[in-house]
């Protein structure tokens, strides 16, 4: 947590760094004796503190405009305004400034700020990176993931087409081969290449995106960062790669291209 405080006063400034080294001694803490100063920090060097502490009545910049500026270079920023003027509440409040406290500031009110602030988001789970305007390609942790088999590559390839959707082996038969009249070699085979795609997949702790019940397999939309799923939310940056070529090394995605390709016109 980076937390600035900001006070002209270099006692009351001491004293703060007191009250808040006590109440949060794990915290990375920054003093300025102005405003501007501290504004250079966030827009030049990059700092973006969770909280400022700030004094209102300063040369300069004032404890109000730095409050204004502060919100439109980084508006998740907490600000609490620590003063001996009550006066200035209600300026405060219209600022939809977050804390008022009164001068001297104590560890207990710096206890209170920072238990109002927003915990931080939950990590994302990864993802793996498929890729299927082009060629289809799927990387994992930057890398392109390994096959044993280019089947099962394929076989994967259908699974992201259908979205979700629980395929059957006779249904993926069809679209991968075709009717060859080899149907108890073909389910034979495919269940070669999903045991090889979940062994893969489990390689890399990602199983979970695989779905199985009884005969029928689908993947879970939610384990991929694809580009055609985020041409389908309306992602603009997805939508400006696709060029009319979806999944070009299988040609039973030609469907899909097609679709796409008109659906841009």
């Amino acid at each position: 947590m980076l937390i600035f405080v900001i006070d002209d006063e270099k006692p009351l400034l001491h004293d703060a760094q007191i009250a808040i080294e006590a109440a949060a001694p794990e915290a990375e803490l920054r003093l300025f004796d102005r405003g501007a100063a501290a504004l250079t920090a966030i827009t030049e060097e990059g700092c973006v503190p969770d909280i400022v502490f700030t004094d209102i009545e300063m040369p300069g910049i004032s404890g109000l405009e730095f409050a204004v500026k502060l919100k439109t270079v980084s508006p998740e920023t907490r600000i609490v305004f620590v003063t001996g003027y009550s006066q200035y509440a209600v300026d405060a409040f219209q600022l939809r400034v977050q804390g008022y406290v009164m001068k001297p500031l104590t560890p207990e009110q710096v206890r209170v700020e920072l238990s109002l602030l927003p915990a931080p988001p939950a990590p994302q789970p990864e993802k793996l990176r498929v890729q299927c305007f082009g060629s289809f390609e799927v990387f994992w942790q930057g890398e392109p993931l390994k096959f044993g088999r280019r089947q099962t590559k394929e076989l994967l390839a259908y699974l992201i087409d259908r979205r979700g959707a629980l395929c059957t082996a006779e249904e993926i038969i069809a679209a991968l081969w075709g009717d060859n009249g080899e149907l108890r070699n073909d389910k034979h085979r495919i269940r070669n290449f999903v045991g090889d795609l979940k062994a893969t997949l489990q390689s890399i702790g990602m199983d979970s995106a695989l779905i199985r019940q009884g005969s029928r397999i689908a993947i879970r939309p939610k384990f991929f960062d694809c580009d055609y799923y985020r041409m389908l939310e309306g992602d603009m940056a997805a939508i400006n790669t696709f060029r009319g070529e979806y999944m070009a090394n299988y040609s039973w995605a030609e469907l899909t291209a097609g679709k796409l390709y008109f659906e841009q016109l």
